[in-house]
């Protein structure tokens, strides 16, 4: 995206509060390292581009801050109000295109190549129920609608603007996100996964 002034907008919730579907398989240390590391994973993609992370959690503010990240404070806000605010601040900076993703991302290696000047972008997850990652200008933001069904709401805005493109994009990767069980057995998720996971084949206790 040659001379467009492209930022990125990061949501994490509290790291000790997260995966909380995965109760029952991985104790309360291993989800909040496990959300952590596909965090990270998330902010080392985008490290060359401006980055926010939008959150109302101490421990995530500061290691958004060690990543390198800008910290956008939005405490009660809830997902959507947060994501909204973080917009929101971003375009008050004048920044040309905003980018915005899921924290939970097992294989993000293509995040950046959903940002196109001029064109809104959606990538649905793999059931084409939420929105994993979502692009637009500026100058058209979408509001935030995430929840079961997200990405049929997010595309009917986009399409209600009318004059900018919109381009849904399937990828086999960024539509890979991590919250259930049976994510963690997924062929190219289970590749990845780090060998200290207990549930990981490759961790030297099995």
């Amino acid at each position: 995206m040659a001379e467009v002034r492209l930022a990125v907008l990061v949501p994490v919730k509290r790291f000790t509060s997260a995966k909380g579907r995965l109760t029952g398989v991985l104790d309360s240390s291993d989800r909040a390292r496990l959300a952590e590391w596909m965090a990270t994973g998330v902010l080392d993609v985008v490290a060359e581009i401006p980055t926010f992370v939008a959150c109302d959690d101490e421990h995530v503010a500061a290691w958004a801050t060690r990543m390198g990240a800008h910290v956008i404070w939005g405490a009660g806000l809830g997902l959507n109000g947060a994501v909204d605010d973080g917009v929101d601040h971003i375009v008050a900076d004048g920044y040309d295109h905003v980018l915005v993703s899921h924290a939970d991302l097992a294989l993000p290696g293509a995040l950046l190549d959903v940002a196109r000047d001029g064109c809104i972008t959606l990538v649905p997850d793999r059931r084409h129920d939420g929105t994993n990652v979502m692009s637009f200008p500026a100058a058209h933001p979408l509001r935030a609608a995430y929840g079961g069904g997200s990405f049929a709401r997010h595309l009917e805005q986009a399409l209600a603007i009318g004059s900018v493109p919109v381009e849904v994009r399937a990828d086999p990767q960024l539509s890979l996100d991590l919250g259930t069980p049976r994510d963690l057995a997924h062929p190219l998720i289970a590749k990845v996964l780090p060998a200290w996971l207990p549930t990981n084949p490759a961790n030297p206790a099995h």
